[in-house]
């Protein structure tokens, strides 16, 4: 279920109407503050835990929608959390926070049965997003509504992959699809070229920096030919994507 809060963010709730959970799970307790407060104004209740153990007693006391997990824990490693967790909530979405540039960490994680993961130093708006998709994923929130991105007059259904600007149907090929789709979930927001190939070419991923600006100059002609442009760069910062209107 979604709703408009007064500050003009969509609420991501739970299909009762109830705020999502969220428990957030690292030895940093810098990290788990700034965390718990921008998960909080979204709306969501927030428990925290700074080691397995007591991320593993939360977890049955606070039974959360999502779980954030850091993979370096000082009693046990994040994967033994993840395992004890699946045995008491097998559907629970796991994202990992993972040390910057440690491939195995993530491989790890995600072969192990982890649904995402970002990587240290994060955005805010990242791990937001991240978590959105995967308690829309998961069906603890309703997602009929949840599954469609509007950017101005540009609409992106995640469901049945279809996209349209102003009622205009546009065929995407499955990359230029998560492309666009990870400039639609952070609108007005300047992506760099190194998050944009973390994110839509995940960690496998051997290219150049280059095929960014390939897939960009594809989707531009797609979604800005003979229109108002919505796709914009920042020179020596990356890219974004607003409404035409202002």
């Amino acid at each position: 279920m979604t709703t408009t809060s007064p500050q003009g963010r969509t609420e991501v709730l739970r299909a009762d109407g109830s705020p999502v959970r969220v428990l957030v799970v690292d030895d940093e307790q810098s990290i788990t503050e700034l965390l718990s407060m921008a998960l909080r104004y979204e709306g969501w209740r927030i428990r925290s835990a700074g080691d397995g153990a007591d991320a593993l007693r939360a977890a049955r006391e606070f039974r959360p929608d999502a779980v954030v997990l850091d993979m370096t824990l000082p009693d046990m490693d994040g994967l033994t959390v993840l395992g004890r967790l699946r045995r008491e909530l097998p559907d629970v979405p796991v994202l990992f926070l993972t040390a910057k540039d440690v491939v195995e960490d993530r491989i790890a994680g995600l072969t192990a049965g982890g649904d995402d993961y970002v990587t240290k130093p994060f955005g805010l708006e990242e791990v937001v997003a991240r978590l959105r998709g995967l308690i829309r994923r998961s069906g603890a929130a309703d997602r009929r509504a949840e599954s469609v991105l509007v950017v101005g007059d540009l609409t992106l259904d995640e469901d049945s992959h279809e996209v349209t600007r102003a009622g205009d149907d546009i065929h995407l090929t499955a990359t230029e699809f998560e492309l666009l789709r990870f400039l639609m979930r952070n609108p007005r927001r300047v992506l760099s070229k190194a998050q944009i190939l973390d994110r839509v070419w995940s960690y496998d991923f051997g290219g150049q920096a280059n095929v960014v600006e390939l897939y960009i100059s594809y989707l531009r002609r797609k979604i800005d030919a003979g229109r108002e442009p919505m796709i914009h760069t920042r020179r020596g910062a990356g890219y974004l994507i607003k409404s035409a209107v202002s």
